[in-house]
């Protein structure tokens, strides 16, 4: 019988295969003022993490008044819009939040969409006539009798112009290339929301493609800027969009949000720092309170009424033009203004070398002007005819904007960590945690392993052999496993591939 003998090994022992990432810190949801009620409802009612909510709240309260009002920031205004990048795995009820906190949305959408078909059945009569009566005319202004030409080309100057067409009362969509958000906006409404519970169809989708990618970040970026989108195609001409506006919430699974937070482009362009981006803690395995349907009533209701009762507002927009928002500008106050200074000072000093943001300077360098539209948000959902931010509203706003960069801080520490690496650490936490209790229930040493246990009892995504093996191999690499000689017997047979678990201090 051979004798358990590990191939040599490095001395120093095993090796981490990623920095331990701290947990983040609690939601702030008090600081949410007039929406804080809100997010606790929808967050009784699904046991989400408070995070998840508090961003559903917030980008759709965002979207209700961004064609209402532009916020002082100190360079200027800014649109009331917010990006929101909601990091979660599957099974977090990310899409029982939304449902719940965008309820009012939908029944609004609706309610409009049914008008809509009123009155484009009505449109579509006036614009036939509309056309008729022209094609007439103009055969008339065409004829050989100079009179009836004459008269028929006086009522074709005093026919106005074509009957407008009704606009598309849509307001979200989910997964659109930058093309087709500029087409929504050319026949539909001037805010607009992109919201997704399953961002990594749009993430992975032809929008972000290698060919796409670098165009949308672009597109989205302006939009977010407040600056207007163009279009430019063969046979249509070039069209500048003004007065638009783009309210965003991204609700994506870690898989697919590494491969975003990594991007150099999407950093390189300042489209990531665009985002408020959260990584909550996972609820799963402690959500054990009975589900209540009055709870969740409750949760839908705390927001609906004030969301319909905005989008009810008439939008201030160009009386020429009805797509062309006019956002009138919303004051800070002396202190807030002070107080948003004195923050600006306090992260653009922590920018440099050794300061705590050295290494998110782009989240940084725009966390007060995301202080200023918070506020702007807060402001407005509690009185859109408002005309300042107090004081105790920009504190609330810069408590939350520092809670985001504390995120982007700790979530810029993971970005570069491969697929491959992370699904090692995964294993490496499953041998050492409950490998254990299956060897001994099997009456097995727990300090040897197969590429066969992990098959048949590791995590389900491991359970494939070729997979299992290169795991392993990362692992051994690591110096957190040792391959033992070929012919090594372990549970009674001689093993070809068998590893001996080191379990570090």
């Amino acid at each position: 019988m051979n004798v358990a003998q590990p191939i040599p090994y490095k001395a120093e022992g095993p090796q981490p295969l990623l920095r331990e990432i701290p947990c983040g810190a609690d939601y702030p949801v008090d600081a949410l003022g007039p929406l804080s009620e809100a997010v606790q409802a929808v967050q009784r009612a699904t046991q989400a993490p408070a995070a998840i909510a508090a961003q559903s709240a917030l980008s759709v309260a965002s979207l209700a008044v961004q064609a209402h009002a532009d916020v002082e920031t100190l360079a200027g205004y800014s649109p009331t819009s917010v990006f929101c990048l909601t990091v979660a795995q599957s099974g977090e009820r990310k899409s029982g939040c939304d449902k719940l906190v965008m309820s009012g949305l939908r029944e609004f959408e609706r309610d409009q969409s049914s008008e809509y078909s009123d009155d484009m059945a009505n449109w579509s009569l006036a614009q036939k006539l509309w056309a008729a009566k022209r094609d007439r005319l103009l055969k008339e202004a065409s004829g050989s009798k100079p009179d009836k030409a004459a008269a028929a080309e006086a009522d074709l100057k005093a026919m106005g112009p074509e009957p407008a067409q009704p606009l598309s009362p849509k307001l979200t969509a989910s997964e659109p290339t930058i093309e087709g958000l500029v087409k929504l906006y050319l026949v539909g409404q001037p805010s607009l929301g992109l919201f997704s519970d399953e961002g990594g169809g749009f993430l992975g989708g032809h929008a972000m493609n290698s060919d796409n990618r670098m165009k949308t970040v672009a597109g989205l970026s302006k939009l977010w800027d407040g600056e207007p989108p163009d279009r430019v195609r063969a046979g249509d001409g070039a069209v500048t969009l003004y007065g638009r506006r783009l309210a965003m919430h991204l609700m994506v699974q870690p898989v697919a949000a590494r491969p975003l937070l990594s991007d150099p482009i999407a950093s390189g362009q300042g489209f990531l720092a665009r985002f408020l981006i959260t990584e909550p803690i996972s609820n799963i395995g402690g959500r054990l309170q009975r589900p209540d349907a009055r709870v969740a009533d409750a949760a839908g209701v705390a927001m609906s009424g004030r969301l319909v009762e905005i989008l009810s507002q008439p939008k201030p927009v160009d009386e020429d033009k009805p797509q062309e928002l006019r956002p009138r500008a919303l004051r800070l106050s002396g202190g807030a203004k002070d107080l948003l200074f004195e923050y600006y000072q306090a992260t653009e000093m922590a920018q440099g070398r050794g300061g705590d943001f050295e290494h998110i300077k782009s989240f940084a360098s725009k966390s007060a002007e995301q202080a200023a539209r918070i506020a702007g948000v807060l402001t407005l959902w509690r009185d859109l005819n408002a005309q300042e931010v107090t004081l105790e509203v920009m504190a609330n706003a810069i408590q939350l904007a520092l809670f985001y960069l504390g995120e982007a801080k700790r979530l810029a520490e993971t970005a570069m960590v491969t697929q491959r690496i992370e699904e090692a650490e995964h294993l490496r936490r499953w041998l050492l945690d409950s490998w254990p209790d299956h060897a001994n229930k099997m009456g097995r040493d727990s300090t040897t392993i197969l590429p066969r246990d992990v098959v048949l009892y590791g995590p389900g995504a491991f359970r494939e052999t070729p997979k299992a093996k290169a795991l392993l191999s990362v692992l051994v690499e690591h110096q957190w496993l040792h391959q033992l000689e070929a012919g090594t017997i372990v549970d009674g047979a001689a093993r070809s591939l068998a590893f001996q678990i080191e379990r570090g201090q």
